[in-house]
């Protein structure tokens, strides 16, 4: 009887094994393109569906032979890390993104809530941890690509660019402490300077153009402080996300493609804007893959089905 009950959870084991890796769909990506996966508004101490995605996450980015995640922000909710040492390192990270294959360079900045605390220890974790890589609260880096051509990725921090943040010192304390016009000098002098590269793209936390039932300033702010540097140095796209839902949007001051990433866990409801392009209240993440010849986006659904294909 023991053997057949074992047999019959062997089988029933397997069959889950199975159905997770069937759901699993990798679009056909060309074997020479830089493939990296953007994930953000994660910290649920593995609730609200965090825990499930989470692994959905992990075998994507092996499929799709990842090089690191874009870590845009709100790994940590509600307010953010006392420490490097805080337990929400474990609860909301650690143990949650635990997938063999996301034992991958998480390329992080800061979003709305890890600046209702100690954002120095966001950047301090990378001497924790030897994925996390956090150098500073804005940086680039620069991919060279298989065929010859380059592209430069901007990790930015909007906190600090929206004037509502740096008027809650009380609730966001670190976020008038930032010089903004440093910030915005530096993203205008690193795209400028690499007006060579085939790819420009740029990721922050909060969007320059979404639907949402957040404050309109919030937009309007990064409006005014970013759009007119993307126009001028010809970025391909802006990733970001904050509003826990996946968005497309073009803006009709210029060329620049502007994509939410959806919540990794607890997404919202979406609706249709003038800008919209494609919209979607799933949970999930994005695929980015990049070639010396065309840059691709891909939507992916908690279930790991691409549900949404765009392509440059």
């Amino acid at each position: 009887m023991r053997k057949i009950v074992y047999s019959l959870l062997c089988s029933f084991l397997v069959s889950i094994s199975v159905f997770a890796q069937s759901a699993i769909q990798i679009p056909q990506l060309n074997k020479d393109a830089y493939n990296f996966i953007v994930a953000n508004d994660l910290g649920r101490n593995g609730y609200y569906k965090q825990k499930n995605i989470a692994e959905v996450l992990g075998e994507y980015a092996g499929e799709a032979d990842a090089e690191f995640i874009a870590a845009l922000g709100d790994v940590h909710h509600f307010d953010g890390v006392a420490s490097t040492s805080d337990p929400l390192w474990l609860s909301n990270y650690e143990t949650i993104y635990k997938h063999p294959e996301l034992m991958i360079e998480w390329s992080a900045i800061c979003g709305n809530h890890e600046y209702r605390g100690n954002t120095q220890a966001v950047l301090d974790y990378s001497s924790i941890s030897r994925r996390w890589e956090a150098p500073a609260k804005y940086y680039a880096k620069t991919i060279h690509l298989k065929g010859g051509e380059k592209a430069v990725l901007l990790f930015i921090d909007t906190t600090p660019l929206i004037d509502k943040y740096r008027k809650e010192s009380d609730k966001y304390p670190d976020a008038s402490k930032e010089n903004m016009e440093k910030q915005i000098n530096w993203i205008d002098s690193t795209l400028l300077a690499n007006q060579d590269a085939k790819w420009r793209i740029v990721m922050g936390h909060h969007p320059v153009y979404a639907q949402t039932p957040k404050d309109d300033s919030e937009r309007t702010d990064l409006q005014k402080r970013l759009e007119p540097l993307f126009i001028k140095n010809n970025v391909s796209a802006y990733l970001c996300g904050h509003i826990h839902n996946f968005q497309h949007l073009k803006s009709p001051k210029g060329k620049v493609d502007y994509f939410v990433n959806s919540s990794g866990s607890l997404a919202r409801k979406v609706s249709p804007v003038k800008e919209t392009v494609f919209c979607s209240p799933k949970e999930g993440f994005m695929l980015v893959s990049m070639d010396d010849k065309s840059l691709s986006f891909f939507m992916v659904d908690e279930d790991g089905k691409a549900i949404y294909t765009y392509k440059k």
